[in-house]
């Protein structure tokens, strides 16, 4: 007796039979659903209210909004499972597989992926990165267990400072910026300090190639107070290092010096964490971080600290030594060494080219020869 019960839901709350037709063609309305005129709706109200005529699921659905009865209530037949809640259960279903083993999957796919950008660039892993982040991101999304959400959204930062670094190395700042904003939530998420405050440090890189290098400090100095006794050492002296990059910026000499200093200091004799398979800071890293921040400051010892150190980098850091390549051309254009600006120009135009590297090409763009008045072609 669906009718009478339509009827009667309507008599109980007093309404006309006019006014549930304006009610359904308003609701119909918002929802930018197309409804009959309310000359034909009367006709069918009369008749959907007496039985003569099954309510089809379009008005099924506007009744239970104007209503706030269910099918049930309204005499209708039971509701089908909405799509949406049959793609949540499905959701929900695959969250609760996730266990340690398939976040351990994810975070070897993310270090495989670094150590692929350490010796190619990020060409070919970019888009690889973000269909893992998604991938992730839905799970930890519908994921209710909180010891495998916290795994989930470390995995997440992983993947997304990574994405967040070979974005900027293509000069794509605004996605940077978006990679390095999910990883900070994500961190967050996880309960992990020492992600966070690398993830917030990698993101003031982004400042600096925007010219707020002003923020940038800021943010680098938020990054190792929020790793103040919490983070491994390898891990402050990494965030002081990139401090006092971020100090050369502004022309904070003494400033840059110090934080350097600092990094030297606390770097472990052992400089490798397990913990950390995103750092590398020992052999010629440091030396040429320091050398990168002198250059940038106009010290003329930044050519020797340079130099010294480009033996030293790894042959599977190509990006690393691309950039020191870059600093020494810019370094020996500012010490009026034609010769030598320009042929460490040329080797690293041919390093940056062969891994996309954006970033550096856009730098090595700005060199500004002795004798030269426009930037190197």
């Amino acid at each position: 007796m669906g009718e009478k019960r339509l009827q009667a839901v309507r008599k109980q709350l007093g309404y006309s039979a006019e006014a549930v037709i304006r009610m359904l063609l308003k609701r119909a309305d918002a929802l930018g659903v197309p409804v009959m005129t309310a000359a034909s709706l009367k006709t069918k109200l009369s008749r959907w209210e007496n039985g003569h005529e099954a309510v089809s699921a379009t008005y099924q659905r506007l009744f239970r909004d104007i209503y706030g009865r269910t099918n049930e209530e309204l005499g209708f037949p039971p509701e089908a499972e909405d799509s949406d809640a049959a793609e949540l259960r499905s959701r929900l279903a695959m969250a609760k597989t996730v266990d340690a083993d398939t976040v351990e999957v994810f975070l070897r796919q993310i270090n495989d992926a670094r150590h692929v950008d350490r010796r190619f660039g990020g060409i070919t892993l970019l888009d690889q990165l973000r269909s893992a982040i998604k991938q992730v991101e839905d799970l930890l999304s519908y994921n209710t267990i909180g010891s495998q959400r916290e795994r989930l959204a470390g995995a997440l930062t992983e993947a997304s400072t990574l994405a967040g670094w070979e974005a900027l190395d293509r000069n794509a700042l605004r996605q940077a910026w978006e990679h390095y904003e999910r990883a900070k939530s994500a961190a967050r998420e996880a309960m992990a300090p020492a992600l966070l405050a690398h993830a917030a440090a990698e993101q003031a890189f982004v400042l600096i190639d925007v010219g707020e290098t002003a923020s940038a400090v800021e943010q680098l100095a938020y990054a190792c107070e929020v790793a103040e006794g919490t983070a491994p050492p390898l891990l402050r002296a990494w965030l002081s290092a990139a401090h006092g990059e971020g100090l050369a910026a502004i022309g904070d000499r003494d400033g840059a010096l110090r934080a350097f200093d600092v990094a030297d200091a606390l770097l472990p004799s052992e400089p490798v964490d397990a913990a950390l398979p995103f750092l590398f800071l020992g052999g010629s890293h440091l030396d040429r971080w320091r050398g990168n921040a002198l250059s940038k400051l106009g010290e003329p010892e930044a050519i020797d600290q340079l130099v010294e150190a480009l033996p030293r980098v790894p042959a599977q850091f190509v990006r690393a030594r691309t950039g020191l390549l870059v600093d020494l051309a810019l370094a020996f254009a500012a010490a009026g060494d034609r010769d030598a600006a320009l042929d460490h120009s040329r080797q690293a135009r041919r390093l940056a080219a062969q891994i996309k590297s954006d970033r550096h090409l856009r730098r090595l763009g700005g060199l500004i020869l002795p004798g030269s008045t426009e930037g190197v072609a």
